[in-house]
């Protein structure tokens, strides 16, 4: 037996297999006598055909039958010795049998890569220093003030502290209405993040019962076939008839309100400002620790490029697609499932790398996390809380909690033998404003 192997790429390989007659003659001779038993022949028990009327009436077409179930059996036989382990279907790519001579075939097929990963660690990160300004705290505040608000009737705008009940119609440039345009009514509130300054400043001294003029600028893109995107713009002028008002009035900042709105955990405003700030704090640390694990995954992929098996790539794609048609069917939205697959192929691809790159990482590293461990932080817990250990235990076991902490060990990895840049979100954002022209 001839046996050469090619690898196409780090996932893919092609086997090259050639036969001589007499190895697999038996095999040949066994499958054909396989084929002749259901064969049937007027005049003959079905399995009783002779084998010389069997020859005479399917020449050499069962020996090539049996030679593609005897390549199969080879290709296995060989993957075994070989300690070949395909993921997926192989499939046979060439085949070429010479009756009494020799069987010559091909199978490609894909394989789990084995990688040599390298360059991850001793990398640069940069990553935006994002600070609490006084500025965003006192929106916290003013969110705070405006979700405790009062209203009282009003008759005039004197400022932007006011909800208008109007009726609002499409109207020409020049104020003029637009025949069979049926008027909208809404609330407009004028302390609305987003609010048109237009509509502001138009209200600003109008009573119930008059009415202002706003103008608002649409401007979208639209495909062409060609794939190119078309700006259009377009300017809507709208007469708003004031049919009532509400005067806003935002309550004090004391304590009772402080207390209200943090369930006791502060009571002062000294106390309110600096829980709001750790808040605030809190949420760019999360922020900033799920950015720096994407740079890690982008950095390491980028130093460790490989194909994939289209195998796993492909499986992991039809759960996406299975899911987001599910979602799209539970909330009655259309789901069109090639632009669905166009949409995840490079990002599913991206995470089967990933997968194969980190469990790499974790074994060259020797980064586990084992029951013992997993027991002993059950057992802490269970003292702190006073939960029974049993319990712990279950739960941590129902919320793969030993899958999460391997993760932790393996970022804390990462972070340890990695450089993380802290630097100013402005100059990193013009940073990547730069890579990307």
């Amino acid at each position: 037996m001839e046996y050469n192997i090619v690898e196409l790429s780090a996932s893919e390989k092609e086997v090259e297999i050639k036969l001589e007659y007499d190895e697999i003659k038996n095999q040949i001779e066994a499958e054909v006598k396989k084929l002749s038993k259901n064969i049937q022949v007027p005049g003959f028990r079905k399995g009783k055909v002779p084998s010389a009327m069997i020859k005479k009436l399917y020449g050499e077409a069962l020996e090539y039958e049996a030679s593609e179930k005897v390549a199969n059996d080879f290709f296995w036989s060989a993957a075994e010795k070989n300690n070949i382990r395909p993921i997926g279907q192989p499939a046979m790519t060439d085949h070429n049998f010479e009756p009494g001579k020799t069987l010559s075939f091909k199978v490609k097929f894909e394989t789990v890569p084995i990688l040599e990963v390298k360059n991850y660690t001793g990398l640069t990160i940069e990553l935006p220093d994002f600070i609490v300004t006084e500025e965003q705290i006192e929106q916290e505040i003013e969110y705070i003030l405006k979700s405790n608000k009062t209203t009282e009737d009003a008759e005039v705008i004197t400022d932007e502290n006011y909800i208008i009940d109007a009726e609002l119609f499409l109207v020409e440039k020049n104020g003029e209405k637009i025949q069979n345009t049926k008027p909208e009514k809404m609330q407009i509130d004028l302390t609305s993040e987003g609010i048109s300054k237009d509509i502001i400043a138009n209200a600003k001294d109008k009573k119930v019962g008059e009415s202002f003029i706003f103008s608002f600028n649409d401007e979208h893109k639209h495909k062409l076939d060609d794939g190119t995107d078309e700006v259009h713009k377009e300017e809507f002028v709208y007469s708003v008839n004031i049919l009532g008002l509400k005067k806003i009035i935002l309550p004090e900042l004391n304590e009772e309100l402080i207390k209200k709105v943090t369930n006791d955990a502060s009571s002062t405003e000294s106390e309110l400002r600096e829980n709001i700030r750790k808040d605030i704090q809190n949420f760019y640390d999360q922020k900033s620790e799920e950015m720096l694990n994407i740079k890690f995954i982008d950095e390491i992929i980028k130093s460790n490029d490989f194909i994939p098996p289209k195998t796993f790539v492909n499986n992991l794609l039809e759960d996406y697609l299975n899911s987001e048609a599910e979602q799209a069917k539970k909330s009655k939205r259309a789901f069109i499932k090639d632009d669905a697959r166009k949409r995840l192929e490079k990002s599913t691809e991206n995470e089967v790398k990933w997968y194969l790159i980190k469990t790499e990482i974790l074994k060259k590293e020797n980064i586990t996390f084992n029951e013992e461990e997993l027991n002993e932080m059950a057992k802490k817990e269970s003292e702190q809380t006073g939960i029974a250990l049993d319990k712990v235990l279950n739960y941590y076991n129902s919320a793969n909690f030993k899958d999460r902490m391997l993760d932790k060990k393996f970022y804390d990895f990462l972070k340890l033998n990695n450089n993380v840049v802290k630097v100013d979100p402005k100059n990193l954002n013009d940073k990547q404003e730069a890579n990307d022209e």
